[in-house]
């Protein structure tokens, strides 16, 4: 057998999942690991996420882990090219870069059952782990409709996530298709400079006003002078959302008041009682992605904005044509449909027990343990599983109680010693997603009235987790080795004594015995 490099851990991406775990094992004392990145550099969304407009729509000051606060946020909703650089800054400080291995796509991953490790096939070379931390996150790969007669379009084409900085917008007829969070703000950035700007809507979002400022160089001052204080101002932030997520989660009713605010926002930017009728949503708030911004309506509703109520049907050369019949003629198409949510990607790459992928194990929906293991993939977790995403606060925090329990695992398999694996049980895979899915039938994604990107091709939502942060913190907590089948390799094979000396022992011990 070829030998190859082998290491403890192997963490996949390096977004904030993937550098929040390296920064734990280095923490935990674990140092033998390597993090693999398909891209040459660090970032994850944030990296490739870089469109006109691209901000985050959580605060910064909970947008950030808690081992690693930012005094200097420039806004209190921070832009791309500052949550770059604030993930670059802490691969520096955590000393994370002897660890990256930039440019190593993973191409495949196998389960060894004879020597209880991952073999990993990479674009740079094949390694081998003891276990695999899969961090590729769930708005990794762009998902692009597959729309009748693309390829006659003679202009340009990209996806928000592959934004082509080398296409210049200005005083081109652009259309944009959907209406998800890219969208609300690529469309205001845009907007001003494009000839004509064309929405294609299937279903109109809900926009909440976006209180965004600047944050003072006095405000800074002080987090840095006394760092307490940012600690109080991000448990503030946390509070508040942790309260108000009982009403998405139990109460869907009192968001009724949200809904008014949020008719206000529309009333006061659209004027006219057409296009304010094409943007009102039909079902409650909150059932899909509550969007934040202050630009987004006064954009469409300025003279070169067009919002057609229908989605795109069909290409025919540089004429879209609309689910409704009516027809645009364009220059360019920015795609803001959003990712392989439901369908990870990576889990056509990952080879368990028996030679089964994790895209087979996951055909019937998305199922882990806590959000992080499978049954039949031993040492294999994912950091932002099924039924782990938010949908009214920080993925920050969901990702740290990951971590923890991610550490926790480390441990247990120390404890355990060498030639040891963890294999979630399947009967405690399907309880763990059972109470899941109770607590789902009565949140507002379920009742809301809506059709999501939270729910996969069989209407289950396999998304967003019901409940509270510091309910999946508690969860979270430990690993519990009841719901874990333990596994050994087999011992190495003794070689077997040959001569004389070996039958007389023999015939010695038959006569004893």
């Amino acid at each position: 057998m070829t030998e190859h490099e082998h290491v403890r851990v192997a963490v996949i991406g390096s977004g904030f999942g993937g550098l929040g775990a390296a920064v734990r094992l280095r923490r935990e004392g674990v140092t033998d690991f390597v993090v693999l990145e398909r891209a040459g550099s660090v970032g994850g969304t944030w990296r490739d996420n870089s469109y006109p407009g691209c901000a985050c729509d959580v605060p910064s000051h909970l947008y950030s882990f808690s081992f690693a606060p930012n005094p200097d946020w420039p806004r209190s909703f921070s832009g791309q090219e500052h949550i770059r650089a604030y993930l670059e800054h802490v691969t520096d400080v955590f000393g994370l870069r002897p660890h990256l291995r930039l440019n190593s796509e993973v191409k495949v991953m196998t389960w060894d059952g004879e020597r209880l490790r991952w073999v990993i096939e990479t674009s740079s070379g094949t390694l081998s782990a003891d276990i695999v931390v899969s961090a590729t996150g769930p708005l990794s790969d762009p998902k692009v409709p597959d729309i009748p007669g693309i390829d006659t379009f003679p202009g340009k084409v990209f996806h928000s996530a592959r934004w082509d900085h080398d296409y210049d917008l200005r005083g081109k007829r652009v259309a944009m298709i959907g209406t998800g969070a890219s969208a609300a703000q690529i469309v205001p950035a845009i907007q001003p400079d494009v000839a004509k700007l064309t929405l294609f809507q299937r279903t109109p979002p809900w926009v909440m006003p976006r209180v965004d400022r600047a944050i003072s160089g006095a405000e800074r001052l002080l987090h840095r002078t006394l760092p307490v204080t940012a600690q109080l101002r991000r448990a503030l932030l946390w509070g508040i959302r942790e309260l108000q997520v009982q009403a998405f989660t139990k109460r869907p009713r009192e968001l009724g008041l949200v809904e008014q605010v949020a008719r206000r926002n529309l009333f006061r930017a659209v004027k006219d009682p057409e296009l304010r009728a094409r943007l009102t949503p039909d079902y409650r708030i909150g059932c899909k992605r509550i969007l934040l911004s202050s630009t987004y309506y006064p954009a469409l509703a300025q003279p070169n904005v067009d919002v057609v109520a229908s989605g795109l049907g069909e290409i025919r050369g540089s004429t879209l044509v609309a689910d409704d019949g009516s027809e645009a003629e364009v220059d360019a198409i920015v795609f803001g449909t959003g990712f392989h949510v439901t369908d990870m990607p990576i889990a056509d790459r990952v080879v368990g027990v028996g030679g089964r992928t994790l895209a087979e194990a996951w055909a019937p929906g998305m199922k882990s343990l806590r959000g992080a293991t499978a049954a039949g993939f031993p040492n294999w977790m994912t950091i932002i599983g099924p039924n782990t995403g938010l949908g009214n606060s920080s993925m920050i925090l969901m990702i740290e109680s990951q971590l923890n329990y991610m550490a926790d695992y480390v441990r247990q398999l120390d404890v355990l010693g060498d030639r040891a694996a963890l294999d979630a049980r399947p009967a405690a895979v399907d309880a763990w997603n059972h109470r899941v899915q109770e607590r789902m039938k009565r949140t507002v994604w379920s009742t809301g009235g809506c059709t999501s990107w939270y729910l996969d091709q069989n209407g289950v939502n396999t998304t967003v987790w019901p409940g509270t942060t510091t309910e999946f913190r508690g969860a979270t907590r430990r690993v519990d080795l009841a719901e874990y089948d333990l596994l050994r390799a087999p011992a190495p094979a003794q070689p077997v004594p040959s001569g004389p000396s070996v039958r007389g022992t023999k015939k010695k011990a038959e006569a004893g015995a």
